[in-house]
């Protein structure tokens, strides 16, 4: 059989070949359009500049948000549905801090043993409802000796170390490119404006690389060890998958984490109701971090 060179193969449309025999679950488009199409008859004709994705016990946010809308993600086609406590499973339309706003209170993870264009697809729909801006949030566990419980890292690069691409396979054109540049996977102007957000709130911001493992174990103490000799700052299970996507679609983003425990090796014993009970004690300044971003983003 002979072999097609690599200079023959057009990849800027799918062809007929392509279309019929994708795998099933990645006619992302069609399932996209479905989707926004029901939050539509849900919300009208809501078009929110900004995204959220609250992370592990940060969704009280769009609790505060005028306007509210909220529909349960079991409500909505094509939307994984996250059990994880912490999660409310909500996506939440309104307005704060006079910018329109579509929020994903929790997430799905990939240690729930989705796949990850499954994981991926809300934040997917974030951007097609209208969000050029994503703000990414997560619970993650120091690294870095700067960093310790309870403070807020500006997220300025990561590492995936997930073990898998949300883009591996066939890309359609539609939603972005083959190749995506992750250069500035994180806008600089967008973590320059929450630097300006927090310092009238008294806000102490760290920054830093956040690693993105699968889960659902915490890290050992040698794993540790590694990711500091890596360049990590913060680690954690989620982000990073989504970051690549939001990036995929020309999204631009801003990622915080919230340090709820000081990793394996580094404090005490870690469990899921610690990163939960730290991230309800943030809560009051988190609030306002956001909502002096998006006040600043109205301008």
């Amino acid at each position: 059989m002979t072999q097609l060179d690599e200079t023959q193969l057009d990849e800027t449309q799918p062809n007929e070949t392509q279309l019929n025999h994708q795998p099933a679950g990645e006619n992302l488009v069609e399932q996209l359009d479905e989707t926004v199409a029901a939050i539509r008859q849900r919300v009208g004709d809501r078009k929110p500049r900004v995204g959220l994705v609250l992370g592990s016990g940060l969704g009280p946010f769009a609790d505060h948000f005028d306007d509210r809308v909220a529909i349960d993600y079991g409500e909505i086609p094509h939307f994984p549905v996250s059990g994880i406590v912490g999660h409310a499973g909500r996506l939440v339309f309104g307005r704060a801090g006079g910018v329109d706003c579509v929020a994903m209170q929790g997430r799905v993870h990939y240690y729930e043993g989705h796949d990850l264009p499954t994981v991926t697809f809300p934040t997917r729909t974030l951007v097609r409802l209208g969000a050029d801006i994503l703000i990414i949030t997560n619970a993650a566990g120091g690294i870095s000796d700067q960093l310790e419980v309870g403070s807020l890292m500006l997220i300025s690069d990561h590492l995936n170390l997930v073990g898998a691409n949300p883009l591996r396979g066939f890309n359609d054109e539609r939603l972005g490119p083959r190749f995506p540049d992750m250069t500035e996977a994180y806008a600089p102007e967008l973590r320059e404006l929450a630097r300006r957000a927090a310092e009238p709130l008294a806000i102490e911001l760290a920054e830093g690389v956040y690693v993105g493992l699968a889960g659902p174990t915490y890290e050992t103490p040698a794993e540790i060890t590694m990711l500091r000799r890596l360049g990590g700052d913060a680690v954690g299970m989620s982000t990073v998958p989504e970051v690549i996507v939001a990036n995929h679609m020309g999204a631009r983003v801003l990622g915080i984490s919230c340090i709820t425990n000081m990793a394996a090796g580094t404090g005490p014993e870690l469990s899921h109701d610690d990163v939960t009970e730290t991230a309800k004690l943030v809560e009051s300044t988190f609030v306002s971090l956001l909502t002096g971003i998006l006040q600043n983003l109205a301008k």
